[in-house]
């Protein structure tokens, strides 16, 4: 069904509410998941319902435990993912501002980050280029394996261009856990070849799929993503990995990197666009109207969407949505 953007915050906003969070970061965090929704990206509204995403009752405050000119740590203290990434990608950005190169951590946040591109397009829109990865709990297996060990690891790219950034947001897995939630949620299958039931045998069957593993995507070279985003996303940062530690203690990291400690800002910013320009260009294969570039679909999508003031949702979504928000 079609309904008003205005009325889709409205609910996502009376979600939070009854979840626990505060105004600021029930915003903070709706700011986020319509981020995703508005592009298409299933790291959206679909966050609040079934479990939902309620804060944890043991969320405390943001603490800094390490900072350095170049670097810093940030303890979530159970606080809610999105909110200390938030504020990891703003130190970051203030970081690379100053000295040319920012990284930041974060452990022991409680939920998802949602939709990485959402830091990655803030780095960029700065002049900078941005990096942004988040861990989870075991949901994915190794290529060879069907048993869950890596979370679904996305990570993000963001370049400085015109007229806007270009960001690479993907997950390292076939496809996102809320992925197997959003089709169970509108009692859809998955596609075939993405996920393991508990016994390793291939399934299209959301639930069964939720019980057993996701695959990695592209076979053995998403794997090896996947390892690395969990080792920047636990080791490095302190926080939980393939089932070592609380399963709650999820870990992130953001880094933003000035150009300018290479080549001059501008420049890099003018050949990106050339970049896009000339893979604009490229001659397309029979059936194909048009070579997309990263983030370029999305793009459209939140443009028309806004422009047009309504949001197709899947009716499922909208109703459970409603039930948690009047409830």
């Amino acid at each position: 069904m079609n309904i008003k953007i205005s009325e889709l915050k409205d609910l996502g906003l009376k979600a939070l509410e009854k979840y626990g969070y505060t105004d600021d970061e029930a915003n903070i965090i709706l700011e986020i998941l319509l981020y995703a929704q508005l592009r298409g990206n299933n790291q959206g509204i679909i966050k609040l319902i079934g479990k939902g995403i309620p804060k944890s009752p043991d969320a405390g405050k943001n603490v800094v435990t390490k900072d350095t000119k170049l670097s810093a740590m940030i303890d979530g203290n159970k606080n809610m993912g999105m909110i200390a990434m938030k504020l990891a990608t703003e130190m970051a950005i203030a970081k690379a501002h100053e000295h040319g190169f920012g990284i930041v951590g974060t452990y022991n946040t409680y939920s998802s980050t949602g939709a990485l591109g959402y830091y990655a397009a803030a780095i960029a829109k700065q002049g900078l280029i941005g990096f942004a990865f988040a861990g989870s709990p075991p949901t994915v297996a190794p290529h060879g394996s069907y048993e869950a060990l890596y979370g679904t690891n996305p990570l993000a790219i963001g370049m400085p261009a015109d007229p806007e950034p270009v960001v690479l947001d993907m997950a390292t897995a076939a496809m996102a856990y809320y992925g197997l939630i959003e089709a169970k949620t509108a009692g859809k299958s998955i596609p075939e070849g993405l996920a393991y039931d508990k016994d390793g045998n291939p399934t299209i069957d959301p639930s069964a799929a939720m019980d057993g593993a996701i695959k990695s995507f592209g076979g053995y070279k998403g794997s090896g993503l996947g390892f690395m985003v969990t080792a920047f996303t636990g080791p490095l940062v302190g926080a939980a990995f393939a089932g070592i530690g609380p399963r709650g203690d999820w870990g992130n990291l953001v880094m933003a990197i000035d150009p300018e400690l290479l080549v001059d800002r501008n420049d890099f910013k003018k050949n990106v666009t050339e970049l896009t320009m000339r893979t604009k260009a490229t001659k397309t294969l029979q059936g194909v109207t048009e070579v997309l570039l990263p983030s370029e679909r999305g793009n459209r999508l939140t443009k028309d969407r806004l422009a047009s003031g309504e949001i197709e949702i899947e009716d499922n979504l909208y109703n459970e949505l409603k039930k948690i928000s009047t409830s």
